[in-house]
């Protein structure tokens, strides 16, 4: 009788001793899962953040790319008028290179008449 006391006491020491055990597993567990979470959250808030200052930086390129390419209008506009006015110009000097001599000889007989 004293075996089957000892035997039963045994198996409420190792069923005491399996719960401490399984309790400590949950608190290592639970643990472990809180500390997952809160790399989790934190890694998402830093991609989130990433996203936002990608987002905004796409955004002002988007702009600037805007801005260059009106600028780039306008120059190649202005370049295109130059280059008008210079083609007038150069018909103009060639037209008076061209009777330069015509009209000197013109004043010189004018001058004599």
């Amino acid at each position: 009788s004293g075996g089957v006391m000892q035997l039963i006491e045994q198996i409420i020491a190792d069923a005491k001793a399996m719960e401490a055990e399984a309790i400590r597993s949950e608190e290592d567990a639970q643990k472990a899962y809180e500390d997952f979470v809160k790399e989790t959250n934190a890694c998402i808030e830093a991609k989130s953040k990433g996203i936002v200052e990608k987002t905004e930086a796409k955004a002002k390129s988007e702009i600037e790319l805007v801005q260059a390419k009106e600028t780039k209008e306008a120059v190649m506009l202005e370049l295109e008028q130059l280059s008008n006015y210079n083609a007038e110009l150069h018909q103009s000097c060639d037209f008076i290179v061209k009777n330069f001599d015509l009209r000197q000889q013109a004043r010189d007989e004018e001058v004599e008449a």
